[in-house]
C-alpha cells in the first residue's frame, strides 16, 4: 500500500537532517495518513479511504464525502475515488427517477 493520499495526492517529501555540526543524513517527511471510513448518505454505507489528516478537514469542510466528491473535478481525483464518484453520481441519478 502505498504513502498516497487517495484524495489530495500528499506523498513522501524527502529532505536532510542537519546536526548542530552540519552534518546532513537524508530522511524522509511521511504524510499523516489515516484509515478513514466515511458515511456516505446517498449511498447508505460507509466508504473506506486511506487519507490524510487535511483531507478528512477539507471533506467535513465541504459538507461530508458525497458532497465534495460530486463538487470536485475528475482530473483532480485519484482513479479509485473515480470510481467511487461515479457511484455516487449512478445512485443519486436512480433516486431522482
Amino acid at each position: 500500500m502505498s504513502r498516497r493520499c487517495q484524495i489530495t495526492g500528499k506523498g513522501v517529501l524527502t529532505g536532510n537532517n542537519v546536526s548542530h555540526a552540519n552534518n546532513k543524513t537524508r530522511r524522509r517527511f511521511l504524510p499523516n495518513l489515516q484509515e478513514a471510513a466515511l458515511l456516505s448518505d446517498i449511498l447508505g454505507q460507509r466508504i473506506r479511504l486511506r487519507i490524510s489528516t487535511r483531507a478528512i478537514r477539507t471533506i467535513e469542510r465541504r459538507g461530508g464525502i458525497d458532497a465534495f466528491l460530486l463538487g470536485t473535478p475528475d482530473r483532480r481525483l485519484s482513479a479509485e475515488v473515480q470510481t467511487i464518484k461515479r457511484r455516487l453520481e449512478r445512485a443519486q441519478a436512480r433516486k431522482s427517477a
